[in-house]
């Protein structure tokens, strides 16, 4: 065969593959957040459950975030040491399990507990997935990180309606033992695929490396821009952890919405967040990723105020509609960018600073609803989207775009 020939052929093959991957990757996002729907919609009637209180809870919703944050930077080693692939797969299998536990709890205490293991597995698979798309996205070449967390979102979206259908009628402890089968049942099927596929950075036959090479020792100025998007990260996560955990309550609890309107409040904002990510690619190749992250930021920050303070259901799920479209694309820019600038280890710090967002908002929401009321502690939902914003127009002059 012709070299040229040879060529072009080597490239079709190498473009089916990273198709299969992109394919494959896509449906291990959508189940991560179809999983976590899956508990977030749970949340009341496991708060009643227990007995616990708004601070209690909130400690108690701790567990989620501390546990992904303290595994995420192992996750970032393992991945550079095993490969981003089979960790993806441990951990979802691990996220399956561990999704069945919290509705088996009856304290305050105990919830926590479990809520650890859910959340180590739940940052080990974002970890994981987030630094092979990083790797795909580098060997496209185009901006496509936005797709991956909207299959997250369309899973939420999913979740979170089915939770919303069978909240009424299923007991928490059945409905997620029905999450977690899902999820073992979906990693069967595509996790032998997942392992089958060469990772996107893999080196070539003709010995390229389509990847730039994880640099051994970052600069100072590479830890400082990995750090601004770690920060834009963790704004955007406080704000995605505050609607999951205390959405649906405050739906419930302030504006007297049923058990199914509530459950509706998280699968609007999911939706948003969805329809804002599947145009995300389209938005970032016409306004840049820094103008991606003012505008959201912005929006963001309008929409939860809305939210927060409206005075009836549907007004609120409205604000959360639009905080979701203006929060759908700021968490994969940040990760993107961090993982191009380190590889692994920049989406780990990434991240883990993200899911500090995480770890903070639970228990301060908590605590500012005990002290003030739940409406009032939702509005720094809306502050951090506009902290974000701000970052976002000093990143114009540290990133250049």
């Amino acid at each position: 065969m012709p070299p040229i020939n040879k060529a072009r052929s080597h490239i079709a093959v190498r473009g089916h593959s990273l198709s299969r991957l992109r394919l494959v990757l896509t449906v291990f996002f959508a189940l991560d957040g179809f999983v976590f729907a899956g508990w977030v919609v749970r949340i009341p009637a496991i708060k009643e459950q227990t007995g616990a209180s708004a601070s209690g809870l909130g400690l108690a919703l701790l567990g989620v975030s501390a546990g992904a944050v303290v595994t995420m930077l192992i996750t970032g080693r393992l991945c550079r040491r095993y490969g981003s692939h089979p960790v993806t797969v441990v951990c979802a299998v691990l996220l399956s399990l561990s999704v069945t536990l919290p509705p088996l709890t009856h304290s305050a205490t105990a919830l926590g507990a479990v809520l650890l293991l859910f959340g180590a597995a739940h940052g080990g698979i974002n970890v994981a997935f987030n630094s092979a798309a990083v790797d795909l996205v580098t060997a496209l070449g185009r901006p496509i990180m936005p797709t991956f967390h909207a299959a997250f979102s369309l899973g939420g979206m999913i979740g979170a309606g089915l939770g919303g259908l069978v909240a009424g009628s299923l007991s928490p402890t059945r409905h997620l033992l029905g999450i977690g089968l899902v999820g073992l049942l979906v990693t069967a099927l595509a996790g032998p695929a997942l392992l089958r596929q060469a990772p996107a950075g893999a080196p070539s036959r003709d010995g390229a490396d389509p990847r730039p090479a994880e640099p051994t020792r970052l600069t100072a100025r590479t830890r400082r821009l990995v750090v601004v998007f770690g920060l834009i990260a963790l704004c955007t996560a406080y704000g995605e952890g505050a609607l999951a955990d205390w959405g649906a309550l405050h739906l419930q609890q302030d504006l007297e919405a049923s058990p199914g309107l509530a459950a509706a409040g998280y699968a609007c904002f999911a939706l948003a967040m969805t329809v804002g990510r599947l145009t995300g690619t389209t938005l970032l190749e016409r306004l840049g990723r820094t103008r991606t992250v003012v505008a959201g930021g912005t929006v963001a920050a309008v929409g939860m105020l809305l939210g927060a303070l409206a005075p009836a259901p549907w007004a609120a799920l409205v604000g959360y509609t639009v905080a979701g479209l203006g929060l759908a694309n700021l968490f994969p820019v940040a990760v993107e960018r961090a993982g191009t600038l380190a590889g692994p280890t920049g989406v780990a710090v990434a991240s883990t600073l993200g899911y500090g967002g995480m770890l903070l908002g639970p228990p301060a929401i908590g605590f500012m609803a005990d002290w003030f009321s739940l409406p009032t502690a939702l509005t720094s939902v809306a502050a951090l989207a506009a902290i974000a914003a701000l970052i976002g127009l000093t990143m114009r002059r540290t990133a250049g775009d």
